[in-house]
């Protein structure tokens, strides 16, 4: 597995800023694999912030646990735009969060097709009261590690760009 740990004093910064203004976390990780949630713990006082993390593999737990509707998967594929959209509103629904980012993607070595090849990672961040946004990825494939790490460096940023429109300090 890439190491994580340069993303540690990013997390760290991230978790301290949301623990100040009051702010909590929901993942909603496929590809990841719950990496998202397990970086965020790695901080002392993480509790104040993270409300929890649904790793949503399979697209039934997708549609289980997040009330993704089948009938979207099976229309944009579970790597999609529509799909992170519904993962990160069906997890904010789900969960206490303030704030919950999804991710879903195509890590490797295999799956990828050539309308969405190895690398290819969807993200979705969504707040009550503000327009979900999401956004899409191609990564380099320098393998699965590297693509899983590069998608939670992603996925950081969208709740830490979000985090500063909730405080008010900027807009999307």
């Amino acid at each position: 597995m890439t190491d994580l740990d340069p993303l540690l004093a990013e997390t760290a910064e991230l978790v301290k800023r949301m623990a100040e203004a009051g702010l909590t976390l929901a993942t909603a990780e496929s590809c990841t694999g719950g990496l998202v949630a397990g970086l965020v713990t790695e901080v002392p006082g993480s509790s104040a912030v993270l409300d929890r993390g649904f790793v949503t593999y399979s697209n039934a737990a997708k549609a289980e646990m997040l009330g993704v509707p089948m009938a979207l998967i099976t229309e944009h594929g579970a790597v999609s735009r529509p799909v992170a959209i519904a993962m990160a509103e069906g997890a904010l629904a789900h969960s206490q969060a303030d704030v919950a980012v999804s991710i879903t993607g195509i890590a490797g070595p295999g799956g990828g097709s050539e309308a969405k090849p190895v690398g290819t990672v969807h993200f979705a961040c969504a707040a009550r009261g503000h327009p979900t946004v999401a956004d899409a990825h191609r990564f380099t494939d320098n393998g699965r590690a590297a693509i899983r790490a590069d998608a939670v460096r992603v996925a950081l940023q969208l709740v830490s760009n979000f985090t500063d429109v909730l405080k008010g300090s900027s807009s999307l």
